[in-house]
């Protein structure tokens, strides 16, 4: 378990006993779940930071209708979920529930670590609960700024400018895109349908924009790219 820990943001920079210790001082729980198990529900109050450590979960919602849609999908080691939901919970006047599920999409082993424990340092004052405590700090900064990043791309107004500034974003200085996400995965971030994201694609490869090959995404000019938007 610990192995598995160490690979996600929250245990940074952390050794074996911290994380151990972590886990006896907050009295986190593992819990295994079998394939299509919810971990929680729609509508359950959060008391709880989740932290995947085997298999897929997935969080997503269904609308009054009875349409189920997909928000997000967890299956790295380490990977934390329905954190957003604990802190809002906690500093919210009144209490709020989940308005996603999440659910096993294969059998999977997650961490439950109590909220109470990222609010307060015990009692002894220990080193590595502050540790856990910044570094979930720093994880809900680069969420957020993940989201101004999203909204930024959203409101640009052609499916191509999308596009260019969500390749920028990924972008290395030598023009290399490294994208942490599938051709499927990049048309719900964009919010287009996958085809109209493959066809333009192909349309900015033959304006000189990129270069396609297989999987791999590269800018010959940075500045071509930029000026589009």
């Amino acid at each position: 378990m610990v192995s598995r820990l160490k690979k996600g943001a929250l245990f940074a920079g952390m050794s074996g006993a911290e994380i151990q210790g972590c886990m006896k001082c907050s009295k986190s729980i593992c819990t295994a779940y079998e394939k299509g198990e919810f971990i929680f529900r729609q509508g359950e109050i959060p008391e709880k930071l989740f932290v995947l450590l085997e298999g897929t979960v997935l969080v997503g919602n269904d609308s009054s209708d009875g349409q189920r849609s997909v928000v997000a999908t967890f299956d790295q080691p380490g990977e934390l979920f329905g954190e957003v939901y604990l802190f809002r919970h906690q500093q919210g006047p009144k209490q709020t529930g989940y308005d996603h599920y999440a659910r096993a999409a294969t059998a999977a082993t997650v961490l439950h670590l109590p909220g109470d424990f990222l609010y307060h340092t015990c009692g002894e004052n220990c080193r590595y609960h502050s540790k856990l405590i910044s570094n979930m700090l720093s994880i809900l900064a680069q969420k957020a700024y993940y989201l101004n990043q999203r909204l930024q791309i959203l409101s640009c107004t052609t499916l191509r400018r999308k596009i260019a500034k969500t390749l920028l974003l990924y972008s290395s200085s030598d023009g290399n895109v490294t994208l942490p996400m599938n051709r499927e995965e990049l048309a719900d971030f964009l919010n287009a349908a996958r085809p109209s994201v493959s066809r333009e694609l192909m349309k900015m490869q033959a304006d000189g924009l990129i270069a396609i090959h297989r999987n791999d995404i590269f800018i010959p000019d940075m500045g071509k790219l930029q000026h589009i938007l």
